[in-house]
């Protein structure tokens, strides 16, 4: 039996919230458990029993735990969650949703940090096959269009690709 790899998202209070966000935006996401803090252990976790610990939730039918861990730790662009999108109309929807409540500045590349955090890659599929495309003048077009983007126009992507 393979064994898969969940992400574990650490936030300090909003887990429910978040999954109930990422839920609502992914077509067929879904919460599938959630947990409380038990009684014991409070001195150590810190959480008040009874209260959301850990909430488990499925976007595309990936496995993903939400974590109520506590301020210690924040998000950074060190490591985000690419959504492969087949036209512009998924970027867009994406973009739009996951953005709302973001932060603006953390915009580039297709990358979008959102209301919590989390850092997202917002990437139409056809972008990675200009970008490694064998013509290297072509690859370099595309490239460098990409980088003077915050959100993938891929009409404007085409037509540096094809010069």
């Amino acid at each position: 039996m393979p064994h898969r790899i969940s992400p574990c998202l650490w936030f300090d209070g909003q887990a429910e919230e978040a999954a109930k966000f990422y839920t609502s935006i992914f077509k067929d996401g879904k919460i599938t458990n959630i947990v409380p803090f038990p009684d014991a252990g409070t001195e150590i976790h810190g959480g008040k029993p009874g209260s959301v610990m850990v909430v488990v939730f499925e976007l595309n039918g990936q496995s993903y735990t939400a974590l109520n861990g506590g301020p210690q730790f924040k998000f950074n662009e060190a490591i985000s969650l690419q959504i492969d999108c087949v036209d512009q109309a998924e970027v867009d929807y994406f973009w739009e949703k996951l953005g709302d409540g973001g932060d603006p500045t953390k915009q580039q590349c297709g990358w979008l940090a959102d209301k919590f955090g989390v850092s997202w890659q917002v990437s139409p599929k056809v972008l990675d096959d200009m970008i490694a495309d064998p013509n290297p003048e072509k690859s370099r077009r595309a490239f460098l269009a990409m980088l003077g983007m915050k959100k993938i126009d891929i009409a404007a992507l085409e037509k540096a690709f094809e010069g």
